[in-house]
């Protein structure tokens, strides 16, 4: 038996880190806290019609693979917004005033821009200043990156609204935020990087509780594993 144990011990273990990781995605899933939906929101364009929302909560991972998932989603894009052209890449963008952060293309017929935001404050914490659990710093805070007046009114409107019904114990941190040269799209080897790599640890550990969130607060909005495009 002294001779198994050598081998025993990193399998126990492999599988007790593996438990922990199970664990904490279904612990994360049960303990969704339903949102109240905006109370101002955008029109609905006519079907077929697509718009853009730039949003960011944390890793640009887990928010490509939250998002994705959503009907009337049609591409997330992950990459960069706030700062300049010159440091939108991964080597330079945390001495700038990028976050890493998701392009969303939607059909608003079929979801709105109030529910994507219902979603962003769902999947993350918005009253956890620069940064979502695991990652903190500036470049992980959470914003909406408004393209104009219309879309900055709404997420205004939906902070004060959760603020005035007392929805968290702290102050809502997440900012709204203006582009100033615009979204820039991440590296290649940052897109559906979930998709491409669900056994990456990273993966495991944090991306796959929240689509397990989202997928457990949002049921009828979600689309079914087949409707999802497969990783390229």
């Amino acid at each position: 038996m002294r001779f198994l144990m050598p081998r025993l011990v990193p399998l126990i273990f492999i599988g007790l880190a593996a438990i922990m990781v199970w664990l904490h995605a279904e612990t994360a899933a049960d303990s969704v806290r339903p949102l109240p939906k905006a109370a101002v929101d955008l029109p609905a364009s006519p079907a077929g019609t697509m718009s853009t929302v730039v949003v960011a909560g944390g890793c640009f991972w887990c928010e490509e693979g939250v998002f994705e998932q959503l009907k009337g989603v049609s591409s997330v894009v992950a990459g960069y917004a706030g700062g300049t052209a010159d440091t939108a890449n991964y080597q330079h963008y945390e001495e700038s005033n990028h976050a890493e952060a998701v392009k969303i293309t939607y059909d608003s017929s079929k979801i709105t821009f109030g529910e994507l935001l219902r979603v962003l404050f769902t999947a993350g914490d918005p009253t956890t200043k620069d940064g979502q659990e695991p990652d903190y710093g500036h470049q992980y805070r959470m914003a909406i990156f408004y393209q104009d007046k219309e879309q900055q009114r709404v997420a205004e409107a939906y902070i004060h609204q959760l603020t005035e019904a007392k929805v968290y114990n702290a102050p809502i941190t997440a900012t709204v935020e203006a582009m100033p040269e615009g979204f820039f799209p991440a590296e290649e080897y940052h897109q559906r990087f979930v998709a491409k790599n669900p056994n990456h640890p990273y993966v495991c550990r944090w991306s796959i509780a929240k689509i397990k969130r989202i997928r457990a607060a949002f049921p009828d909005e979600v689309k079914d594993a087949a409707q999802t495009p497969p990783a390229k």
